[in-house]
């Protein structure tokens, strides 16, 4: 059976003929970090089950290890609350609220980020506390200060951190408000995803330094950004390549809402097929058209719900071919979405890097391919 330290070193070997590992200093923090002790047990989903339900693999049960070296996000927290001990049968239904993210992405982002030792870095999302950990070994537990929302998991990334050695500055409350104590930081990384970036934030990282984040929203499509901060609550940035995706900060969730009843409404042919929104960014770019409204569905039947305002819209295969879609309410949903994957479409369906943001006083705003091209305000 393979030791911790060899399955550790045969992952960052992996990592660096990938291509996702490049610099020195992080493979180091690789090969030091166990990441037996921040993950535990954990969750892996059982596969072709519908909903998608998770066994658990508890630590020292065969393959565990193995496990926890594989480049995979391993979910260790199911609606904010069950964790893979509390489970008694072979598996349970729920939604991941807290995970490991897979070692390459967190590396890649530490990466991206360029942080160097001497600058004062801030953390949204301790997690698990395997990304704050190779942060303190790369940064120094000085210049580290790490914010979890949830309690819980906050107070196990705490207990994890103290047995790999490590005492990073930990603070238990909402990330979004940045550091309650204030103070100016050269960098700002985010392990969750929001809706825009927090006024706090732009305001917490001195003019010069980064935020790297993903951008979300209630439809779930992610985008990775890059933003260097301008001036007090200023900020410009391009999305990165690649396909990143975190679970929404909490206080950005969708609200409760109720069973969705597909109602009557006018019809007309689509203009775009919908099966674009299942594209990567096709569907981040028609979540940045309509950011109150929920994605369900697939391929030509797509459905869009603002439950804020109960407009609706669904599509469907059409009789001659193409698709026809039923829109109902105030905002007339498929509309804007038609509109904003039609420019994206002129542009030639680039990827998410091919866009931009600015950050001002006058709002955050996407745009597509230049800062005076095409834009979409995000939902402040």
């Amino acid at each position: 059976m393979s030791t911790s330290a060899q399955l550790r070193a045969a992952l960052v070997d992996r990592l660096t003929e990938d291509g996702a590992l490049t610099e020195p200093e992080w493979r180091s923090a690789a090969r030091a970090v166990p990441r037996e002790l921040f993950t535990g047990s954990y969750f892996l989903p059982v596969a072709g089950s519908v909903p998608t339900s998770y066994r658990p693999v508890r630590e020292g049960e065969p393959d565990w290890l193995e496990g926890v070296y594989s480049d995979e996000t391993l979910v260790t927290q199911l609606d904010g609350r069950t964790r893979p001990d509390d489970v008694s049968g072979s598996a349970v239904t729920g939604s991941p609220s807290s995970s490991s993210t897979l070692p390459s992405l967190v590396l890649r982002m530490w990466q991206q980020l360029g942080a160097e030792p001497g600058h004062r870095v801030l953390e949204i999302g301790t997690g698990t506390g395997y990304s704050t950990a190779l942060g303190a070994h790369r940064l120094g537990d000085a210049d580290l200060t790490s914010i979890e929302y949830d309690p819980v998991v906050g107070g196990a990334a705490a207990v994890a951190l103290k047995a790999a050695g490590f005492a990073p500055r930990l603070i238990v409350g909402d990330g979004l408000r940045g550091d309650p104590d204030g103070g100016l930081y050269d960098r700002l990384i985010a392990t969750c995803s929001v809706r825009y970036i927090p006024l706090p934030w732009l305001h917490q990282v001195r003019p010069g330094g980064r935020i790297l984040v993903t951008l979300s929203g209630w439809s779930y499509a992610n985008a990775l950004a890059l933003l260097d901060v301008t001036g007090p609550g200023e900020a410009t940035g391009r999305f990165l390549p690649g396909y990143t995706s975190f679970m929404i900060a909490r206080p950005h969730d969708r609200p409760p809402r109720p069973t969705l009843a597909l109602l009557p409404g006018e019809e007309r042919p689509s203009r775009i097929d919908p099966a674009k929104l299942d594209d990567w960014t096709g569907g981040w770019v028609a979540q940045l058209a309509a950011p109150s409204a929920e994605r369900m569905g697939a391929g030509p039947q797509q459905i869009l719900w603002d439950v804020s305002t109960g407009s609706q819209a669904r599509t469907a295969p059409g009789p001659d071919g193409g698709w026809n879609v039923v829109q109902r309410g105030p905002v007339l949903l498929w509309d804007r979405v038609e509109r904003a994957v039609q420019r994206w479409q002129d542009e030639g369906e680039p990827h998410q890097e091919g866009f931009g943001i600015t950050v001002s006083a006058a709002g955050q705003r996407v745009w597509l391919g230049a800062e005076n091209g095409p834009g979409w305000d995000l939902p402040i």
